[in-house]
């Protein structure tokens, strides 16, 4: 990025912030705070710093402007305090990371900025539902990071004080490392005869017996040769198989619907293993480890803005998330409204405040919006009016 790019941004994000409303995270005043600067080609943090070094943060960040705004997910006795022993960590929020760029199945270099951001989108409705179903989580804040993905910030009084190893649990059981099939079945007993039923109440078992029910529910509407076929599209599934668990999915629907694992034999107990399979693909969230275990993890500042893009860090209520468009709506306002000149050095396809199109190399003049995210993606420098 040429000097000219560089005095440019950080003159603009200085005029964002003097005009921007940022809230606080609870607790302010006990947590750390660190930023990086425009400076010439430096990606070093500045940190170690209290709110009481700080001063007021809506004054700092118009006169810092910096490129990246950071807070601590830990709450410390002094943090302040120029090493970690001595901040005297009291607790910390939990928190989740998902980037585009380490999604299953996504390579950044052959998918669209804008695609992997609709693909992390769609990883986010898991992992809120292992948040909300599984943990029961109430004290939840949802972010769009900026850049690549979203924050999920859970600050619920019980999870505070987890070290790495219980936060590592919760990796863990999101992502289903070495999940326990076995434990996903108990035996109940009813009028002293036992039964292997697939837990229903919650966590996995619960994710294996809806989809074994929706399959069920399917198949009985199917003709027979597609009901066949679908059931052999699963592991360990064959013609001789599907057919018995056809069978039982027709005349003995109600043991299958009460993930009874024993109905008709084995050919059920395999048919829940497949789809225990499907689940653990479809349905698990790939959430960035070290941010999850990290007890004292730097996370971004919620509506500062994101020095690779130029987009606002979005806090988004629930309602707003299935809609939420970040190419769109986290667009700064403030940079709408005026064109600037630029040099685009890295040509082709862009998707931008809803719409799509390619942009040549060379001289052109753009809405300012367009031109920041232009530049602080790399794209495209500065040049004099």
């Amino acid at each position: 990025m040429k000097s000219r790019t560089r005095t440019y941004l950080e003159g603009r994000f200085g005029d964002y912030y003097r005009r921007s409303d940022i809230s606080l995270p609870p607790a302010a005043d006990r947590r750390e705070w660190g930023h990086i600067p425009w400076s010439a080609g430096s990606t070093t943090m500045i940190r170690h710093q209290s709110l009481l070094d700080v001063g007021d943060l809506s004054d700092f960040l118009h006169r810092t402007a910096p490129r990246h705004v950071y807070f601590s997910s830990a709450r410390f006795t002094d943090p302040g305090a120029s090493s970690m022993d001595e901040k005297g960590w009291q607790s910390a929020d939990l928190v989740f990371d998902l980037d585009a760029d380490h999604l299953p199945g996504v390579d950044p270099e052959e998918t669209s900025y804008a695609e992997m951001l609709a693909a992390c989108k769609a990883e986010l409705l898991n992992l809120l539902a292992f948040v909300d179903e599984d943990f029961g989580f109430t004290d939840v804040a949802v972010v769009f990071s900026g850049g690549r993905g979203y924050h999920v910030h859970v600050r619920d009084p019980d999870v505070r004080g987890l070290d790495s190893e219980a936060r590592r649990e919760i990796v863990d059981h999101v992502r289903a490392i070495d999940l326990n099939r076995e434990g996903l079945i108990e035996t109940v007993s009813n009028r002293g005869t036992t039964r292997r039923i697939l837990r229903r109440r919650g966590g996995w078992g619960a994710r294996v017996h809806r989809r074994l029910v929706d399959l069920a529910e399917r198949l009985r509407e199917m003709d027979e040769d597609d009901a066949l076929a679908r059931l052999q599209q699963l592991d360990g599934i064959g013609a001789g198989r599907a057919k018995t668990i056809l069978g039982q999915v027709k005349h003995n629907f109600d043991a299958i619907r009460d993930g009874n694992v024993e109905a008709g034999g084995p050919g059920t107990r395999i048919l829940v293993d497949a789809l225990t399979t499907e689940a653990i693909e479809a349905e698990t969230a790939p959430i960035d480890e070290p941010v999850t275990t990290d007890t004292k993890r730097l996370i971004r500042l919620p509506r500062s803005l994101h020095g690779g893009s130029g987009l606002v860090v979005t806090p988004l209520d629930r309602s707003e998330i299935e809609a939420f468009d970040p190419l769109q709506d986290a667009v700064p306002e403030r940079f709408r409204g005026r064109d600037i000149l630029v040099n685009v050095t890295d040509p082709g396809p862009v998707t931008f405040d809803g719409d799509t199109f390619s942009i040549p190399e060379g001289e052109y003049s753009v809405e300012e919006c367009l031109g920041i995210f232009l530049m602080t993606r790399g794209r495209a420098e500065k040049i004099k009016e």
